[in-house]
């Protein structure tokens, strides 16, 4: 999920092949066809979208649907200069489109930047967070086996925080690659998304348990319930998209 030109919310719907919209109570669909999953919203006013199965990224600006291609792509996010950089999952390669790109090996899954500019990319299969810095690529393992980072996001401390889906647990790394991990109640939560949240603190999905978390930048966990299965995105004012089928905002 992801906000757009106007404030509407932008979902995908990765089973059905479309894009949602949701704008003042209204939804609007877009067939794309495919599988789209992570969207963002770019500095051109358009939404980016990824379909990985399909080898494409998707724009859409208006109405008007368009595609690239693409290798295997599923996380997306926009650099300060206003480059898209994507992960390949299939690819185990981090690449802007129409530019430069980086061979990853550990199925690189999320990305996001970091407050410096620095671009951080969650290594699923590779249970470690790797940066990327001045053309250099830097990795730092995680401390507990089968982490399996997916999302990632900027904090409001200047560190980058993401979940292991499989550990159970929130991490943090600082700038100079010093991680911490904070284990949720429930070890099988299977935490799958973080945002930091307009309260700031970090708010993240429990795809496994149906609910949401909430910790502080100092690990206060807080956990609420959601009128729904199987919670995966959300943004940062907790609009959380359920793969029940529901849009439902906390």
């Amino acid at each position: 999920m992801a906000h757009g030109p106007g404030g509407a919310l932008w979902f995908t719907m990765a089973k059905e092949g479309r894009v949602g919209r949701l704008t003042d109570g209204v939804v609007d669909t877009f067939e794309v066809g495919g599988q789209p999953t992570v969207i963002v919203a770019g500095p051109d006013g358009a939404m980016w979208f990824a379909d990985y199965p399909g080898d494409r990224i998707g724009r859409i600006a208006g109405d008007e649907v368009s595609f690239v291609e693409a290798a295997s792509p599923y996380g997306l996010c926009f650099a300060p200069d206003g480059g898209l950089w994507f992960t390949q999952v299939q690819a185990d390669r981090v690449s802007r489109l129409g530019g430069e790109s980086y061979e990853m090996e550990g199925m690189p899954s999320a990305i996001a930047a970091g407050p410096d500019g620095t671009l951080w990319v969650t290594l699923n299969q590779g249970n470690a967070i790797a940066r990327i810095a001045s053309g250099q690529v830097t990795r730092f393992p995680l401390p507990t086996e089968g982490g399996m980072p997916v999302g990632i996001t900027a904090g409001p401390d200047g560190a980058m925080w993401f979940v292991e889906i499989g550990a159970g647990q929130i991490g943090r790394i600082a700038a100079d690659g010093t991680i911490t991990e904070f284990p949720l109640p429930d070890r099988g939560a299977r935490p799958h998304a973080i945002v930091t949240g307009r309260d700031g603190a970090l708010w993240f999905t429990e795809w496994g348990v149906h609910r949401l978390g909430r910790i502080t930048p100092d690990g206060e966990i807080t956990e609420y319930d959601l009128p729904g299965t199987e919670p995966h995105g959300l943004t940062d004012d907790l609009w959380v998209a359920l793969e029940s089928g529901v849009l439902h905002r906390v």
